[in-house]
């Protein structure tokens, strides 16, 4: 997975795109369930819902938008200040032997986020979450990507970062062996490949995007 600055690219259009719709929902708040045999209570965490995370982005001063086409999905951030694309992700959801797979292509920061207030990560990691909860919306239980390695530096701060909010490493892409061809072809390029389970992520990052009035 490739997170990057980069140089304003031409439009990306969509085929009769289809916005996922914002439904304001309740904040994200612990569930109480009592069960009547033991008449004891036990506390249930909700996941953060896509209408918490979109409301959390806001107040960031952060408009999220998903795209899709078919299996095919595009996120982009805007800032709500200057209007200007500040990133963008993009992936798919694809039908493997395990399931549903939610695939991370790549996410991509424009240069201006350098100079936000807010870390390039912090505005990858909103935009990961868009793409995490549409991936549990759709029936995904993984999602996966590559921490590409342009360069050692930045492909240890990259595996660093996915590490920390929830992604495991399951194999190193070197292009050394046979086997990394697959990969390769896949991912265009060498790097760490990463999994994570999108319920876990998920719970990993209630507080994070918990609504605060």
């Amino acid at each position: 997975m490739e997170l990057k600055s980069i140089t304003p690219s031409p439009n990306f259009s969509l085929p009769n795109p289809r916005i996922q719709p914002v439904i304001h929902l309740n904040s994200l708040e612990k569930i109480s369930i009592r069960h009547e045999s033991t008449n004891k209570t036990k506390d249930v965490i909700a996941l953060p819902t896509m209408s918490d995370i979109l409301s959390s982005s806001k107040a960031q001063k952060l408009d999220l938008q998903l795209k899709t086409v078919g299996p095919f999905f595009r996120i982009t951030a805007r800032s709500l200040e200057t209007k200007n694309e500040l990133g963008r992700a993009e992936g798919l959801i694809r039908v493997w032997l395990r399931g549903k797979i939610l695939h991370l292509d790549s996410i991509r920061l424009r240069r201006e986020t350098l100079g936000m207030e807010k870390s390039i990560f912090g505005i990858g990691l909103f935009i990961g979450a868009v793409a995490i909860r549409y991936g549990h919306d759709c029936g995904c239980r993984v999602a996966e990507l590559l921490a590409i390695n342009d360069s050692d530096l930045y492909h240890s701060k990259l595996v660093r970062f996915y590490t920390r909010i929830g992604f495991k490493a399951v194999h190193e892409v070197t292009g050394s062996t046979t086997g990394d061809l697959a990969h390769m072809l896949v991912w265009g390029g060498v790097g760490t490949r990463m999994d994570a389970e999108v319920e876990e992520l998920l719970i990993k990052w209630c507080t994070r995007f918990k609504h605060r009035n």
